[in-house]
């Protein structure tokens, strides 16, 4: 099925959310292993523009090697009477849609943190030049966004020309950012919420307010205001703010209700600044993760550029597993980096008090947005490998989580072995989703019981 006919492969919303597993790919853009990748849009003057260009700076994708990684860039000049360069930002992130039209092509994330993958298949079928997709994306802007007038396509695949345009577009980045700063959630009436990711996690629903950021990092509340207003029917849409029902967590009746359309009933309560109670779902692109850490009863922060195990011994991938797909998991919180440097930054859990473990490239990003009286405080990889050492370190430094665990209960003893107990009616469980062979069965309201409960010490073979 395509929207295209002089396209070799399919074309249409039916492909988004498809996977293409490292196996299956001909070649890949970005992605972890690559540290230089971005997309940036323009809007420049009609004039500036050649419309219908695509050009390609470096190899194209029949000169790259089978199974290869590479660095890249997706840089996208727009022209029209009505566009703005406060637009920019509502363009760029179609990029992520676009692309998932085609079929064996699969993006992932935005701005400095994409990941593209080619399927062998489609290259096979024709999709072998980068000018394929160049073309295909140029269609449709201009059909999904008509105040697009004329459109410029550069894919710059050459290591050293991407490192250029990628400083650039850092800056861009920053400044949208910054621009966006200063505006209070209780000094605007309607928020915004996005599904543009629910091909990929259908019960997400992400709201989008002054002072928090989407998880992806790429959309702010101007963001979504300008989006719903070019694109009624679009992806971003606007909120109305209703009650507040719970300041510290933010909760707002005009929020659950929301929600609870777009996810058709599956999420129905949403905490904004919090990882606990009902957190904020994720999709998959949000940059980092907010994860607890019991044995302090504190939460870590990890991002998606970070290598090797974070200091409970998991990497972010694993707990980005955990964090994703649309769920609301306590003390696995997806966030943007922006919303780290917000005040409502996890308020109700106190904010960056609470923070006991943040990567050293993470912590420097935001440094100046970390309260004077914790940033010391808060260790790195570089201070502590281990939850021991970490322990250590917080009580040496004297932060002030270390005031909760004088109320955590003592460690219970140790649970003898035991062959047989009596049945053992469980509570109900509201709902217990199960999935497997690609079908996904949720229990709502049952109630589990066990005529028997064996406990047993698990020895590992030599």
């Amino acid at each position: 099925m395509s929207m295209f006919e002089d396209i070799p492969v399919g074309v249409g919303v039916i492909y988004e959310g498809e996977r293409i597993r490292k196996p299956d790919m001909y070649v890949e853009f970005g992605g972890p292993d690559i540290e230089k990748k971005f997309e940036l849009v323009k809007v420049k003057g009609l004039v500036n523009i050649e419309d219908g260009k695509t050009t390609v700076v470096g190899l194209d994708i029949k000169d790259l090697k089978l199974g290869g990684s590479y660095p890249f860039g997706i840089y996208v000049e727009v022209a029209g009477k009505q566009l703005e360069p406060e637009l920019e930002g509502v363009v760029e992130r179609r990029i992520h849609a676009y692309c998932n039209y085609i079929e064996g092509f699969m993006h992932l994330n935005q701005r400095y943190d994409i990941w593209i993958r080619l399927g062998k298949r489609s290259y096979e079928r024709g999709v072998n030049s980068l000018r394929v997709i160049g073309k295909v994306l140029q269609r449709l802007f201009k059909s999904e966004l008509p105040i697009i007038e004329k459109i410029q396509i550069t894919f710059i695949t050459d290591p050293k020309k991407v490192e250029e345009m990628w400083v650039e577009a850092k800056k861009t980045y920053d400044a949208r950012d910054a621009k966006a700063r200063g505006l209070k959630d209780e000094e605007v009436d309607s928020f915004y919420g996005c599904t543009l990711c629910q091909s990929f996690a259908p019960t997400h629903v992400c709201v989008i307010t002054p002072q928090r950021y989407a998880n992806c990092g790429a959309i702010s509340w101007f963001d979504g205001r300008a989006a719903a207003r070019v694109d009624p029917k679009g992806p971003v849409f606007k909120i109305e703010r209703g009650e507040l029902l719970d300041q510290p967590k933010g909760e707002f009746s005009g929020i659950n209700q929301a929600v609870k359309e777009k996810s058709l009933g599956e999420v129905t309560r949403v905490h904004l600044y919090t990882a606990f109670g009902f957190p904020h779902t994720s999709c998959g692109c949000f940059e980092g993760t907010a994860f607890y850490i019991p044995e302090v009863d504190g939460l870590g922060i990890v991002h998606r550029d970070f290598k090797g195990p974070t200091v409970n011994g998991l990497p972010f991938s694993t707990m980005a597993d955990s964090t994703a797909g649309g769920r609301q998991v306590d003390g696995f919180h997806g966030i943007s980096i922006e919303y780290m440097r917000s005040p409502k930054f996890l308020q109700a859990d106190e904010g960056w008090s609470r923070i006991v473990w943040i990567p050293a490239a993470l912590k420097e990003r935001v440094r100046d947005f970390i309260p004077k009286e914790v940033v010391d405080k808060i260790p790195t990889e570089n201070d502590v490998k281990t939850i021991e050492e970490l322990k250590k370190f917080l009580d040496a430094k004297g932060h002030p989580v270390v005031k909760r665990w004088e109320a955590m209960p003592a460690e219970a003893p140790p649970v003898e072995e035991k062959e047989e107990v009596p049945e053992v009616p469980l509570a109900p469980v509201p709902t217990m989703p199960i999935s497997g062979g690609g079908f996904k069965i949720v229990l709502k309201n049952a109630r589990i019981s066990a005529k028997k409960m064996i406990i047993r010490t698990v020895k590992k073979k030599e």
